[in-house]
């Protein structure tokens, strides 16, 4: 499984690389859009929806990213306003709405309540992934944060792994993989910083220091959301798309959580 998986990412990593540095906002909108639409079709497979309202579900989260990106052309300054409105509302979302949920261990099945926090996952995502691809190197840099973060907790999780986290959601994650993760990253941030390349003010210094650990946290937590819906729908992986890794969400659990929250940061909003 981790050869398939590391063939997966050698595959598909410069491939991504290459549509983020070299295509055009628009096009590289589009190119998210099929990953959006296949993510939001995956959670209505985890919310135990029909094919019909899946489809539906799907065409209106595409059509809602569409819409905010097209009156980003039109009106600069309000849509600038709307973004962080929506990426503010994703952050407060990570940061109370799915710490109860996971803390009070919720299952819902009420479609209304599924279906805002699937668009509160993606559309905030894909909307920061299309703001941020005019910093095409800050945005590479923001994701290594969660692959970091992804790789260090594994591996020091297997090795060193003994306290659990959440065994009730994802059994395998352990504390001492939550450190891995928190050492791995400050180390990643400490050679950004010392190179130069953070590229913007709230990247810098201690305040990038804590951005950085608090995309970590924010990330984790997005990787135990994504877990716990499985779990409650009773599957181990939200799809098959990727060889060794799963689907859509799978891969993208972290960065629903922590990308939205960094486009928000660097987009001066506080």
């Amino acid at each position: 499984m981790l050869r398939t998986r590391i063939y997966t990412v050698l595959v598909l990593l410069p491939l991504f690389v290459a549509a983020l540095f070299y295509t055009s906002a628009a096009v590289w909108a589009l190119l998210l859009a099929p990953l959006v639409l296949a993510g939001a079709w995956e959670w209505g497979v985890l919310a135990g929806w029909r094919p019909a309202p899946r489809m539906v579900y799907a065409l209106v989260i595409a059509v809602s990213g569409v819409l905010l990106w097209r009156f980003g052309y039109d009106d600069a300054q309000s849509a600038r306003h709307i973004s962080n409105i929506i990426l503010g509302l994703s952050l407060l979302f990570w940061l109370v709405v799915a710490p109860l949920w996971l803390a009070k261990g919720w299952r819902v099945q009420a479609p209304l309540a599924m279906a805002v926090a699937g668009a509160i996952l993606l559309v905030p995502l894909w909307l920061a992934l299309v703001q941020l691809h005019a910093q095409p190197a800050i945005l590479l840099m923001l994701m290594v944060i969660v692959w970091i973060s992804d790789t260090a907790a594994y591996f020091c999780g297997k090795r060193w792994g003994r306290r659990k986290l959440a065994v009730t959601i994802s059994p395998g994650k352990t504390w001492e993989g939550v450190f891995g993760a928190m050492a791995g990253v400050a180390v990643y941030y400490f050679l950004v910083s010392a190179s130069g390349l953070a590229g913007h003010a709230v990247l810098q210094g201690i305040t990038g220091c804590g951005v950085f650990l608090l995309l970590t946290v924010l990330g984790i937590e997005g990787d135990l959301f994504e877990s716990w819906i499985k779990r409650t729908a009773g599957v181990k992986d939200s799809g098959t798309v990727f060889p060794g890794h799963g689907g859509v969400l799978d891969r993208i659990d972290a960065l629903t959580a922590s990308i939205p929250a960094a486009a928000w940061l660097l987009s001066g909003a506080v």
